[in-house]
């Protein structure tokens, strides 16, 4: 199947409206939780009206996203624009807990899968177990990552690579030196 190129490129519009269908919301729901009409949310998908920052706050919290991952990111140049993600222009993503930094690798959210950039600092930990509705696979690029599978611990060192099928999981780095892993999800979930 082939997709074609987005209206513009990595639009907050396409974004936001990727993000409300990965979770199952209607334009209705979302403005209900929001308390902002269904019309207003429609021009904002469609990138016919802006946001404020006040605006952007709720739908972050609404949709359980960061607010930097909303905020406007360095253009690419119209010739790579959803096709190439530069370096210096990776959108930092997800909350930042636990001594992990994600940055999207993907152009926007706009396909049916999100590529992630994701360093574990030394001796970071998620202590919580997550459980979403996804399939996940992820390859370590660097240092070593332990991964709690549906309750089976795992030490992956370079060059492994794992998958997740809703499994609850949780990562640690016990390790002095960071880890790099590319992670893809599906659905998007950022």
């Amino acid at each position: 199947m082939q997709h074609s190129r987005p209206e513009g490129p990595d639009t907050l519009g396409a974004d936001l409206r990727a993000l409300r269908k990965s979770r199952g919301l209607t334009l209705s729901d979302l403005g209900d939780r929001l308390g902002r009409s269904v019309g207003w949310l429609s021009q904002v998908e469609r990138d016919i009206s802006e946001p404020s920052i006040t605006d952007l706050r709720h739908i972050a919290a609404a949709l359980d996203v960061s607010v930097s991952m909303l905020f406007r990111h360095e253009a690419a140049p119209a010739h790579e624009a959803g096709y190439v993600v530069r370096r210096h222009a990776r959108r930092t993503i997800g909350s930042h807990v636990a001594g992990l930094i994600e940055e999207l690798l993907s152009p926007d959210l706009t396909d049916d899968f999100e590529m992630v950039h994701s360093t574990f600092q030394p001796h970071s930990r998620i202590t919580d177990t997550v459980i979403r509705p996804t399939q996940e696979v992820g390859y370590i690029v660097e240092g070593r990552l332990d991964i709690e599978i549906a309750g089976t611990t795992h030490h992956l060192d370079p060059g492994d690579s794992f998958r997740i099928r809703g499994e609850p999981f949780r990562w640690s780095n016990p390790h002095d030196t960071p880890a790099v892993a590319i992670w893809v999800i599906a659905p998007p979930v950022y």
